[in-house]
């Protein structure tokens, strides 16, 4: 088992490295200069050509890439075409932001997912499940943008109960609306993986038994069916954590959420490639962790599994 998990590590490298080689040959297969924007059209070609010069542009993709990669062995992502600053220092200020976020939104979407999930199950074929099935699949059908819009209107403007923009001093008030925002569409999909793998479940012969030894309907569930029906729940809460510190680009521009999604908006907006390389490989690296993460809570929700490295 304990070889397993270091091949897992190990593996991870490459996937790494394939990520950045691939996401840094893309940014500059795109039409454009960056230089060009950040001086401006009518700037001295001398001048273009010393910036070129400071920022290494002017070497040969490959040229470029190995002193990237020399970057990040020595630790560093590099420094901003705009401001000069470290992009590591960037990220490690803006990192938990997005996690803080990330965290709240996988609350919210595992809390409202397995409790409606379960409803569904305990209730087959009546108004519960058919209410359950209108909100997951609304959930799913409504973009990001148009729910945080919607939040925006109804939550701050019309009910003002809520800020609509902005972080505050760290107030919980500012979580919640971006939090649900995020968490809402894993929500809905979590209802229905958790409906179905229950019912599954509760079709087991281990369930007729206890239900036949007269045990009520709720204790059946939660004491014997739950914790078999997490296995691919915990699968999908991994992913959709994953994305959510990747994709949270929406959700962080429209509430004006300082963390590595909006930053990264702001990288690509200005071509500025160590912001939007150093955001691709914290989002990476943070993804592959929580796989990894994923991989080994099978082992305590289910003693069955168990990894042989092959």
């Amino acid at each position: 088992m304990k070889y397993y998990y270091v091949k897992r590590i190990f593996l991870a490298v490459p996937t790494l490295v394939g990520i950045t080689c691939i996401t840094f040959m893309l940014l500059h297969a795109l039409p454009g200069d960056p230089v060009q924007g950040l001086v401006g059209e009518r700037a001295d070609p001398q001048v273009m050509q010393q910036i070129r010069k400071e920022l290494g542009t002017d070497k040969s993709i490959l040229g470029q890439y190995s002193g990237y990669v020399k970057l990040i062995i020595r630790g560093q992502l590099g420094r901003s075409y705009y401001t000069n600053r470290n992009v590591s220092e960037d990220l490690a200020d803006k990192l938990p932001n997005t996690i803080r976020l990330a965290c709240a939104a996988m609350v919210f979407s595992a809390s409202l997912g397995l409790i409606l999930g379960i409803l569904m199950a305990m209730f087959q074929g009546s108004l519960w499940d058919r209410i359950g099935f209108f909100i997951s699949t609304s959930g799913i059908s409504i973009p990001v943008f148009w729910v945080g819009l919607l939040f925006i209107y109804v939550f701050s403007f019309r009910w003002q109960i809520l800020p609509p923009s902005g972080m505050g001093d760290g107030s919980l008030l500012f979580l919640i609306l971006p939090a649900s925002t995020l968490g809402l569409s894993s929500a809905a999909y979590l209802a229905r993986i958790t409906r179905a793998s229950m019912l599954e479940v509760l079709s087991q012969p281990y369930i007729k038994t206890a239900q036949a030894k007269g045990l009520k309907k709720s204790a059946v569930v939660l004491k014997h069916a739950l914790k078999n029906t997490l296995i691919p729940v915990i699968t999908l809460i991994g992913l959709d954590f994953g994305s959510y510190l990747n994709g949270s680009v929406l959700t962080e521009t429209i509430f004006g959420w300082d963390g590595i999604g909006r930053y990264a908006v702001e990288g690509i907006f200005r071509r500025d490639y160590p912001v939007i390389m150093g955001c691709v490989l914290v989002g990476a690296t943070l993804f592959v962790l929580v796989n990894l993460l994923v991989d080994l809570l099978y082992g305590f929700f289910d003693p069955r599994i168990r990894h042989t490295g092959q």
